[in-house]
């Protein structure tokens, strides 16, 4: 499985990523992390009508809570499960009360890559850029 860097933005301001796709009951995805996530599906042979991308959040980490992100070949049992344009994110119950209203992004420079997240349930993160509290 490939590692992606993590950056959490706190308590954004009114703009909101815009080519994020719409909300699918608390959750965004934009188009750059719709493709990212089709391609890595692809890259690590999960369907991408059965497996997708797994959120969670986890205690630890500077700031209480870190972003816990990975794909999986299929949902759990009690998995929320959002689908945008084909692909499919799962959300456990206990860390959708922690993402609710995210958006996800994936962020591509010279200086660093891997997926964002703009959720307006955190009140702070770290200089680390993985961790977060609400």
């Amino acid at each position: 499985m490939e590692n992606f860097a993590v950056t959490i933005e706190s308590n954004p301001g009114p703009a909101q990523p815009q080519t994020a796709a719409p909300s699918a009951k608390g959750l965004q995805v934009t188009e750059k992390a719709l493709k990212r996530i089709r391609t890595v599906l692809a890259k690590e042979g999960i369907s991408a009508e059965d497996g997708g991308l797994r959120l969670g959040v986890k205690g630890g980490g500077c700031s209480g809570l870190s972003y816990a992100v990975s794909f999986d070949t299929q949902p759990r049992e009690r998995d929320r499960i959002f689908t945008f344009d084909g692909v499919r994110i799962f959300v456990d119950p206990k860390s959708f009360v922690y993402l609710h209203g995210m958006t996800v992004d994936y962020e591509e420079t010279l200086m660093r890559q891997g997926f964002t997240f703009v959720n307006p349930n955190s009140t702070r993160s770290c200089g680390c850029g993985t961790s977060f509290s609400v």
